[in-house]
């Protein structure tokens, strides 16, 4: 049975400054969002009348904003993970971010600049060498590239589309004597 002399089983004496020192930890760490820091606080058990006027003096000095937060997120994720603004909705709800402030943050990326991210995304990971003459193999290669675009978020209209334009203009190169893909992969 816990004692009082416990350190883990006594209150925090200052549960404030406990809670400012853990929002500022996370924050050096990473930007996080407003629900995030929450999460964290009722974790190390701040009470959620403390731990909410924590945050609004952070929101407040604004140290927290989320709608800051959504736009680097979204410029993020979109350039180094190739992601699809599907996946990048559903990342930010996860994150706690407001339904309206998600969709501000997504406007960042147009249809324009999600396909061009596909066609960038399939002309890397196509394999250079293959036969796009020969059915099987081309129909092999087609649900490989429909499956790496389906796990970032494109659809399969989208994704077959581009797919088969790429090596249509990849098959035609091949017929000038050009190889699709970089000469190494």
């Amino acid at each position: 049975m816990p004692t009082v002399s416990d350190e883990g089983s006594k209150p925090p004496e200052d549960p404030a400054g406990l809670g400012r020192s853990i929002v500022l930890r996370h924050l050096a760490m990473a930007p996080k969002s407003r629900h995030q820091l929450a999460q964290k606080l009722t974790e190390r058990n701040i009470p959620d009348d403390v731990a909410s006027a924590v945050l609004d003096r952070f929101e407040e000095v604004q140290l927290i904003d989320d709608a800051e937060f959504a736009g680097m997120w979204v410029r993020s994720r979109a350039e180094t993970r190739s992601l699809a603004r599907s996946v990048l909705k559903r990342e930010l709800a996860d994150k706690g971010i407001h339904p309206e402030l998600a969709e501000e943050a997504l406007a960042q990326v147009s249809d324009k600049d999600e396909r061009a991210t596909a066609e960038q995304l399939i002309r890397r990971k196509m394999r250079a060498g293959i036969d796009l003459a020969d059915r099987k193999v081309r129909d092999k290669e087609t649900r490989r590239l429909v499956g790496v675009l389906a796990r970032k978020g494109y659809s399969p209209g989208l994704a077959f589309s581009l797919i088969r334009d790429i090596m249509d203009a990849g098959q035609e190169d091949d017929d000038c004597g050009l190889t699709v893909g970089p000469p190494y992969a």
